[in-house]
């Protein structure tokens, strides 16, 4: 039988075919094809996602780097490192009724709280939350916060008796916004630009307080926004309300971002006035960092199918939005170059992020021994029959995947920690030090959490990371919003 070498253009695969004579082997053929196949683009997807210490270190320093940079002058970095205008803290006196609304990827939530001060703290809460409906995604900014204002103008109408309201005065709401804004008060900001697969029409470069305002207006509703901040920045008042401890926060799902309390000092480009307290808040928007990132072929060609090609790599490589869709297009290459699903590629496996995040996280969670629930996933999700060995190459490419993401999350913290620690001189390493952390992906995900804390030890060494408290705080955003919205209100108060 005569033979021809092959390479494969994308993998370098080294594959055998058949020659035009032969008959009785192309089955054969097709499977030694299959095996090598997978094998190799496995091994090169394993290769491009490696994390190890050096790279992890990389990342850290990078990530300090460009927080200085990015605190130095407007456009120093792709970090904004923008100026949230919190200078003071929830206390834990707070009293009164408050609203938030949090808008913060592919859910909108509305959220009521009864502050009662130190002793009785949070008296009460309610909260509803709604999906986005898809085509608002994509629509016009006036359909968008018409939507919000009537919401909330619905979820305040069904407002119990366990809620008080001083007589003559207006709900004050807190509005968590989490998309990269121009903050220019505590109650107003310039939509910078959209994120999360959000593209909506009519909004960039306008102030987002206003367009809800306007839209409260046409809903006939009396509320005014006291505090407009980013779901991290509201992550963390509201974990610094229990803790005092509570220095950074983090979120990690749909999208990703990271906060910290940073010194006034420490930024040159904070102009005018500082605060009393000698601190702020800084919203990093460190889903644009893209320093050092180990990159797969997958990555890149889903980077160019989006919606902002070269932008947010870092939230592209670790947040919940993505990890499953870049699993999705290795494992249809896998299908199309190696035949892991058989001889073609099925058509749901095809579409575009038809496999999601907690798909890949239901997956991991799968100790049968014939992986069963794998299997049904994938055949339900994707459209896919599967072997045992086929899911077991499966489960591999979502462990590189999420163990490059969570790593990658955790050297990210460092960045920040590191930062902090250099203009503090020990206040951040020697004493205990929390890390406030909320979203979907944190929460639900055991292995990425793993992940990440075991690339926070191996950086910092055993010792120091005894001191760093990495915590969850679910739904932190949406009190904290409240929070603020209290600690900023336009009546008189005694926080």
């Amino acid at each position: 039988m005569s033979v021809a070498a092959t390479t494969s253009p994308a993998f370098g695969t080294l594959y055998v075919s058949p020659s035009p004579r032969s008959r009785g082997t192309p089955r054969v053929t097709m499977a030694l094809r299959s095996v090598v196949s997978v094998g190799s683009i496995l091994t090169k997807l394993q290769q491009d996602c490696a994390t190890p210490l050096p790279v992890i270190r990389h990342v850290a320093d990078s990530m300090t780097a460009d927080m200085r940079a990015g605190l130095a002058v407007d456009g120093g970095s792709n970090l904004k490192m923008i100026l949230s205008y919190v200078d003071s803290l929830p206390s834990g006196n707070e009293k009164g009724l408050f609203y938030a609304l949090d808008l913060g990827g592919t859910n909108f939530r509305a959220l009521r709280v009864q502050l009662g001060g130190k002793e009785e703290r949070v008296v009460a809460t309610e909260f509803e939350q709604l999906s986005i409906p898809q085509g608002l995604m994509f629509g016009t900014s006036e359909e968008l916060f018409d939507f919000i204002a009537s919401t909330l103008a619905g979820f305040a109408e069904k407002e119990s008796k366990k809620f008080h309201l001083p007589h003559g005065r207006q709900r004050e709401i807190g509005f968590t916004f989490s998309f990269p804004v121009k903050q220019t008060s505590i109650d107003s900001g310039i939509l910078m630009k959209w994120t999360k697969g959000f593209a909506v029409s009519g909004t960039a470069g306008r102030d987002v307080v206003a367009c809800l305002n306007e839209a409260m207006e046409r809903q006939g509703l009396d509320m005014r926004v006291s505090a407009l901040v980013n779901d991290t920045v509201g992550t963390l008042a509201g974990a610094r309300y229990w803790d005092d401890d509570v220095m950074v926060a983090v979120i990690l799902g749909t999208g990703t971002n990271a906060c910290y309390v940073e010194r006034t000092d420490c930024i040159p480009k904070l102009q005018g006035p500082k605060s009393s307290s000698g601190r702020t808040i800084i919203n990093t928007e460190w889903g644009a960092f893209s320093d050092g990132i180990p990159l797969t072929v997958f990555d890149r060609d889903m980077d160019a199918a989006s919606i902002n090609p070269g932008e947010q790599i870092f939230e592209k490589t670790i947040s919940g939005m993505y990890l499953g869709e870049i699993a999705r297009r290795a494992l249809v290459t896998m299908a199309g170059e190696g035949s892991l699903f058989g001889r073609a590629v099925p058509n749901k496996l095809s579409t575009p992020f038809a496999l999601r995040t907690p798909d890949i996280c239901a997956m991991q969670q799968d100790n049968s021994d014939d992986l069963q629930a794998v299997g049904s996933i994938l055949h339900n999700v994707a459209g896919v029959e599967s072997s045992l060995s086929a899911r077991k190459i499966v489960l591999e490419v979502c462990d590189a995947l999420v163990k490059r993401g969570g790593r990658l999350a955790g050297a990210g913290i460092v960045g920040i920690l590191q930062k902090m620690e250099e203009d503090s001189k020990g206040t951040i390493f020697n004493k205990r030090t929390v890390v406030a952390m909320d979203g979907g992906l944190y929460e639900h995900y055991p292995q990425y959490r793993s992940y990440l804390q075991d690339a926070v030890t191996e950086l910092l060494g055993s010792e120091i990371s005894k001191n760093i408290v990495i915590e969850h705080s679910k739904d932190g955003s949406g009190i904290g919003a409240a929070l603020l919205a209290a600690t900023n209100s336009k009546y008189d108060h005694d926080f």
